[in-house]
């Protein structure tokens, strides 16, 4: 996505409009391969040719606009390693590492339309080793919701 784009999704995000923080998500995260720098910074620190070999098919002039969109949005962290020539480690901050959930959500579901669902890995319970699932818990009323009950919800 573009600079002009992405100011513009930020721009256009009204609170109150239903879709805010979808808008807010997509103007940081939205384009082709944002996802994709912060899935591979998950495990940790990576080097600039590290993320590149990783990531495979990504050129190295886009790779370092997103590092740097990511970087700018508080995301990523960039730490020199190397003073000549100057090189960095790139590192999500707490901010970025907060969307390991919805990455998850994602791939599975990626996985699951492509008919590959054996190919994402699930989230185990370590105590009794099944696959887990996501649900949406209400800590008021200290009970998980059904799904009917999400379409009420107030997204904010």
């Amino acid at each position: 996505m573009a600079a002009r784009d992405r100011a513009s999704t930020r721009r256009d995000a009204r609170p109150g409009d239903g879709h805010a923080g979808l808008h807010l998500a997509l103007g940081r995260v939205g384009d082709r391969w944002s996802l994709l720098v912060v899935q591979a910074l998950l495990p940790g620190p990576r080097r600039f040719n590290e993320l590149q070999a990783e990531l495979g098919g990504i050129a190295p002039n886009v790779l370092a606009t997103r590092l740097r969109q990511l970087e700018g949005d508080g995301l990523v962290v960039a730490t020199p390693y190397s003073d000549r020539p100057v090189r960095y480690a790139y590192e999500l901050t707490a901010e970025g590492a907060a969307l390991a959930g919805a990455l998850r959500l994602l791939t599975t579901w990626g996985a699951a339309q492509a008919g590959a669902a054996a190919e994402a890995e699930p989230v185990v319970h370590q105590a009794c080793g099944t696959a887990a699932e996501p649900r949406w818990w209400c800590p008021t009323c200290e009970r998980g919701l059904d799904d009917d009950e999400l379409d009420d919800l107030r997204w904010i």
